[in-house]
């Protein structure tokens, strides 16, 4: 991967007037970083130069790699909503909602989408944003779509609520697999055809392989 190379990066090392500002700019430069470069690439040095500070200065407000890292990956609340919003609403589209809502969150705004680029390079290699990723999936995802099961399961008289909480969280389980491993082949390990493929051409093709899965047939 090519390393992301922040204009700040040029500008002169030194405090930054005001530790508000100085703390947003490091936190900042750490969220392109780790997006870019996952834990392991991602260095305290490399960190400071993109912010135009001292090194020691990032580690003054963060005192490791690991505590930088957790207050890295704090997600913008509203993007916790998307997930839960795609579930509202009749069966009819349901797959392309979420496939569309999925990659909103994870390819649009940086505030969101750094963060939990962050998380999924650095999965592999830090517990902490394995447990953030898994954690950010099932807080919403699976929720939702548990709720939006057993929602239409309470309509039947002879639904098993265990039965119902079973399947769905399988059926989540296997879609949120399939949209990670969509983000990670756009934009972790590059897959040209998915990396320059339109957004709605992926929720075209990927929507109704989810809705096949989410809404079992009659």
């Amino acid at each position: 991967m090519t390393a992301h190379t922040s204009p700040a990066s040029a500008a002169r090392p030194g405090r930054r007037p005001g530790t508000s500002t100085t703390r947003r700019a490091i936190l900042t430069a750490a969220r392109a970083r780790f997006a870019a470069d996952g834990f392991t690439g991602t260095t305290i040095r490399r960190v400071a130069g993109d912010a135009g500070v001292d090194a020691s200065l990032v580690m003054q407000f963060f005192r490791s790699k690991n505590e930088l890292f957790a207050a890295v990956m704090a997600v913008p609340a509203d993007a916790l909503t998307h997930f839960s919003d795609a579930f509202e609403g009749t069966d009819d589209g349901l797959g392309e909602r979420v496939v569309r809502a999925f990659l909103d969150v994870w390819e649009g705004d940086a505030r969101t989408s750094e963060p939990l680029m962050a998380m999924l390079r650095g999965a592999i290699v830090n517990e902490q944003a394995n447990e953030q990723l898994r954690e950010f999936i099932q807080e919403r995802f699976f929720a939702a779509a548990v709720s939006s099961r057993n929602a239409d399961a309470d309509e039947g008289a002879d639904a098993d609520a265990d039965a119902v909480d079973g399947d769905a969280m399988l059926r989540a389980g296997i879609v949120s697999s399939m949209l990670v491993g969509l983000v990670v082949g756009r934009g972790v390990v590059g897959v040209p055809t998915l990396a320059e493929a339109e957004r709605e051409k992926l929720i075209m093709l990927v929507g109704p392989a989810v809705q096949s899965v989410l809404v079992p047939t009659p």
